[in-house]
């Protein structure tokens, strides 16, 4: 018996007048007996590993459910026996093993949307690449390119935009295009990410502890 049973998966599979079919993807009702053995090898695997992929999702969700009641009991015992708060900045925060060991962290990252002063920003930028002409470098007009222009999914190049508030250019234009797109931005949300990390020794580097499929 498995530790971790997996989820139970419809098998597709019904029986007509005591003969059994397998359901194809357009609710044909097909006779097992005329499917290639290989389809129904292949369907057997994909249906008992969705089971367990279904399982370590539900068990991988409880494990954050009670991650984030488990974090919340903490904070609250802190503030209310010690007075303190756990964090800082936007609510991120690293709590540590006592032997430095083993860390969890916190970040919460802000969803920003840009609302119309974006396109005041751009007119202004354009200005001033359209006076500086052959001054402005292909380095800086390709910053300003990318971060302008939009993804296939409409989405605002954001990465490029915080780079070009980043850049210090003498001329009036330019600040207020700069003060536009701060302008812009609206804050409509945030979410919360936590990661695990383990070290074989207090002066080891840092080892993240992979639960992303993708990394594992």
């Amino acid at each position: 018996m498995s530790l971790y049973p997996p989820a139970t998966i419809p098998s597709g599979r019904i029986s007509i007048a005591g003969v059994e079919h397998l359901l194809g993807p357009d609710g044909a009702k097909i006779p097992v007996s005329t499917i290639k053995p290989q389809h129904l090898l292949e369907d057997e695997l994909v249906r008992g590993e969705i089971g367990h992929a279904l399982a370590l999702s539900e068990q991988l969700s409880r494990f954050l459910a009670h991650f984030w009641a488990n974090l919340g009991a903490f904070e609250d015992l802190i503030a209310e026996k010690f007075g303190a708060k756990v964090g800082g900045k936007k609510g991120n925060k690293t709590l540590m093993s006592h032997d430095g060991l083993y860390k969890i962290t916190v970040q919460v990252a802000d969803n920003v949307v840009f609302g119309p002063e974006l396109q005041v920003a751009k007119s202004l930028v354009d200005e001033c690449l359209t006076d500086w002409s052959a001054g402005a470098g292909d380095e800086l007009r390709a910053v300003i390119t990318r971060a302008f222009n939009t993804d296939k999914e409409g989405q605002i190049n954001r990465a490029a935009l915080y780079s070009l508030l980043r850049l210090e250019i003498d001329d009036a234009r330019w600040r207020q295009a700069m003060q536009a797109i701060r302008d812009a931005m609206r804050i409509v949300g945030s979410k919360s990410y936590v990661r695990f990390y383990q070290r074989a020794a207090a002066d080891a580097r840092w080892e993240p502890i992979t639960i992303d499929l993708a990394r594992a």
